[in-house]
C-alpha cells in the first residue's frame, strides 16, 4: 500500500495548542498507576499509566490481545489488578460505584422495562424518588431525541435507539466518568455516524470524562482530545496522541490532513510495515502488465 504524503500528526495550529493547554490545567479525573494484570503466566497489561484530566474524551485503540476491555473493566471495577492502581479524583477504584457510568457493546437494557423506565432505574436505586427520577428521566428522554418512545419497551427499538436510551442510563446518576467498551461496534455504517455525532452533542452540554474503546480508526480520530494506542502480548502504552483535528468535530473534517495524518500514523503504530509486505510490493512492481514481462 502506498503511503500518503501528509504533514506530522504532531503538527498543531495556534488554536489546538490553547485547546491542550486549557485540558492540562484542568483536574486529574481518571489516574492509573503501574497497572499490571495477569491471568495465569499470561500477562494481559504490562505497567501501563495514564493521567486523565476532567471533561477530556480519550479514545483506546489497539490490535487484538492487547488487553482494551482489561483495561475498561479494571477502571469500572470490575476486575482487580495484579498490581498499580486506579485513582478516580484522587481516591482508589476498587469496586463498581455510581461515579462511574458503564456503556457496553451489546444493548444491556432490561427488556421488561419501557424507556422510561430503564433510565429511571438507576435513579431509583440511588435513593431518588419517583417523581424526581421521572422527571429527570425525561429530561434525557428529550436530550437524546426520543420524547415519541418513551413508553415503547426494547424489543420495539432500533438498535441505534436502544444505545442511546443505554447512554442516557448510564448519565442518569450523574457520573464523573463514562466507560464505553466498543459501544457501537453492532451498528451498520450510517448508524454508526448518527450515535457519533448524539454521543458529541451529549458531551458537549454534560460535565462527564469519557473513557471510549474502539477498534475503528476513524472513530478514534473524529471522537477523542486524545487517543491511547497500546500494543498487544503484553498489552503496554505505545503512544497517548494528542488529535490535531480542532474542535467541535464534523464529518467533512474526516478529509482534512490532520485528520488523515493521525489515521495514517495510528494505522502505522497497529500495523507496522514487515518485510513480507515489502517483498509483496516488489513483485507487485514488477509483474504490473504480463505484455511487460519478468525482470527475472
Amino acid at each position: 500500500m502506498s503511503t500518503v504524503n501528509l504533514p506530522s500528526y504532531l503538527d498543531q495550529s495556534a488554536e489546538v495548542r490553547e485547546r491542550f493547554a486549557k485540558i492540562k490545567r484542568r483536574p486529574v479525573a481518571l489516574e492509573v498507576k503501574g497497572l499490571t494484570k495477569r491471568f495465569g503466566n499470561v500477562t494481559a497489561l504490562n505497567n501501563i499509566d495514564l493521567t486523565i484530566h476532567k471533561r477530556e474524551f480519550v479514545c483506546v485503540i489497539g490490535p487484538s490481545g492487547c488487553g482494551k476491555s482489561t483495561l475498561i473493566r479494571i477502571l469500572a471495577g470490575l476486575e482487580q489488578p495484579t498490581s498499580g492502581q486506579v485513582l478516580l479524583n484522587g481516591k482508589a477504584v476498587t469496586q463498581p460505584g455510581p461515579e462511574r457510568g458503564m456503556v457496553f457493546q451489546g444493548y444491556t437494557l432490561f427488556p421488561w422495562l419501557t424507556v422510561k423506565r430503564n433510565i429511571m432505574f438507576g435513579l431509583l436505586e440511588s435513593g431518588a424518588d419517583k417523581g424526581t427520577a421521572e422527571s429527570e428521566a425525561r429530561e434525557w428522554i428529550n436530550l437524546i431525541g426520543l420524547s415519541k418512545f418513551e413508553d415503547h419497551y426494547p424489543h420495539q427499538l432500533s438498535g441505534g435507539m436502544k444505545q442511546r436510551v443505554a447512554i442516557a442510563r448510564a448519565l442518569a446518576n450523574r457520573p464523573k466518568v463514562l466507560l464505553m467498551d466498543e459501544p457501537f461496534g453492532a451498528l451498520d455504517a450510517q448508524t454508526r455516524a448518527k450515535m457519533q455525532a448524539y454521543l458529541m452533542d451529549i458531551w458537549k452540554h454534560i460535565d462527564v470524562t469519557i473513557f471510549f474503546i474502539t477498534h475503528d480508526l476513524d472513530e478514534a480520530v473524529y471522537l477523542a482530545d486524545r487517543i491511547l494506542v497500546l500494543k498487544a502480548n503484553p498489552g503496554e502504552v505505545e503512544e497517548f496522541i494528542e488529535v490535531p483535528v480542532p474542535q467541535p468535530r464534523s464529518p467533512d473534517q474526516a478529509l482534512s490532513e490532520e485528520f488523515l495524518a493521525t489515521k495514517q500514523h495510528i494505522e502505522h503504530l497497529i500495523h507496522p510495515p514487515s518485510d513480507d509486505d515489502d517483498h509483496l510490493n516488489l513483485v507487485r512492481m514488477v509483474h504490473v502488465d504480463d505484455d511487460v514481462g519478468s525482470v527475472f
